[in-house]
């Protein structure tokens, strides 16, 4: 999932300069922290049929080819 952000934070990091970023986290854990990745029904989607999804950071033309080719960028959600 490209995004304008990194990865998946505990808080928004542009008003938060205390958020973390994760380098993987669970669909249950974005759900009960209700971080905003994406909307509930997707995530809940996502978990239910076992999608593990890559968040990155779209602005950076390289991080698709990373991601093909197995670097660990971005945040895996599982």
């Amino acid at each position: 999932m490209a995004k304008l952000l990194t990865g998946v934070y505990s808080a928004d990091p542009k008003t938060d300069k205390n958020a973390v970023k994760f380098d993987e986290i669970s669909y249950l854990d974005i759900l009960s922290d209700n971080l905003k990745v994406m909307d509930a029904t997707a995530i809940s989607l996502c978990r239910d049929n076992n999608i593990k999804l890559i968040v990155f950071e779209i602005a950076k033309p390289d991080n698709i080819i990373k991601i093909v080719k197995g670097e660990k960028i971005g945040t895996l959600i599982k």
